[in-house]
Parts: C-alpha cells; structure tokens; sequence
C-alpha cells in the first residue's frame, strides 16, 4: 500500500515556507484570493499545473477534471462541478483569464477515442463525450494519419471543443465581448517537455519557448 509520508513531509516543507520563513503571502490573503487566472486542467498526475507553471498559491484558481474538459451551458442535472467553479471565478473573482491545458497521452481522450460504444462505464464515457465534435472532426481530418497523430490531433482539438463551450456561458460570452476576459488554449507534450499555445488567426498550436 502507498505511504502518505512523502505528501505530510511536502507539507511540513509548504507550512514552514508560508508560515514559518515568510508568513506575507498567506497574512495578506486571509480574507480572500486575489487571483485572476483560472485554469481548466486534467486529473493525471503528470499535469499539475501549480507544479508545470511554478505558481505561489495566489497564482491560479484552478479546475481539475478528466480530459480537461468544459461542459456546455445546461440547466438540466443537478450536480454541475465545473460550471459551478466557472461561475465563481467570473462572477466572484472577477478572474482576467481562463485557460484550457490539454496534454498528451490523456487517458480520458484515449479511451473516448477506442470507444466503439460498447464501453460498460457509468460515468467516464458520458463525461467524455464532450469531446465528440473533437472525435467527429478529427476523424474526417485525419483519416489517414497514424493513430498517435489523431490523438494529438484529437486531444487538441477538444481544447477547442471546451473553448466553444465557456462562450455558451452568458456571463463569460459577456466579458469576452467586451474585453474583460480572455480565452486561452493550451497543450503540455509530456513526452518533450513543451508547451504549446493555440493561435486562432493562424489555427495552430506554437510552442511558447
């Protein structure tokens, strides 16, 4: 069984650089955050954004789902984890930016791209297929690249996917319009260390460095 001691010994070395050597960060956010970058990233483990940006913990507020995915607008349901958070960072923290980082080698892109419909999952596939307009367009696009093409392609692709779907958001669609808000697209190759940024005059991922 996996040990904690590593995470409670990182947390020892957090808890004496915040609030042992220099206690100003944190003293001058006890009544709230003054963040204005909000960040949409993956679960895995490899893609931690505080951790691939170098942030302080005033840098980003930060959402965490499979594939690093935004749903669209919906009043339906009843349990809305990420639109809630998108709700909060625009209404409340007033948040400059927002970014969509996807990565290579997702799982959740991996698996909605070898689902052929027959997946048993109660939860994963409904989520993912999110990115089915991603899926549907590469498809076309890329018929014939090699597979790990088309799921670069495709992983990119539902960045775009989820960019389309902050827009159905009136609040966000609002603050866009009138230049309060910005929108970004983003992609870490795990494989080479590169992060890569979308360019809508050009339609293309560029690597920033």
């Amino acid at each position: 069984m996996a040990s904690t001691k590593k995470l409670i010994g990182g947390f020892k070395r957090f808890q004496q650089q915040y609030f042992g050597d220099d206690r100003r960060l944190y003293a001058s956010m006890k009544e709230g955050q003054p963040v204005k970058t909000l960040m949409i990233a993956c679960c895995d483990s490899r893609v931690d954004p505080a951790i691939l940006m170098d942030c302080d913990p005033e840098d980003l507020f930060i959402v965490r789902n499979v594939a690093n995915l935004v749903p669209p607008w919906e009043s339906v349901g009843h349990y809305h984890g990420t639109s809630a958070a998108l709700e909060f960072a625009d209404n409340h923290l007033q948040v400059e930016n927002i970014i969509v980082m996807g990565h290579a080698n997702c799982g959740g892109i991996q698996a909605f791209w070898h689902d052929d419909g027959t997946t048993a999952s109660q939860f994963i596939h409904p989520w993912v297929s999110i990115a089915k307009g991603a899926k549907d367009k590469v498809k076309v696009s890329h018929a014939e690249h090699e597979t790990a093409e088309q799921l670069t392609a495709c992983e990119q692709a539902a960045i775009l996917v989820s960019l389309d779907n902050l827009l159905s958001f009136a609040c966000i669609k609002e603050r866009v319009e009138q230049g309060n808000l910005s929108l970004h697209g983003w992609y870490f190759d795990v494989r080479i260390g590169e992060l890569f940024s979308y360019h809508p005059e050009r339609d293309q991922f560029l690597a920033v460095a």
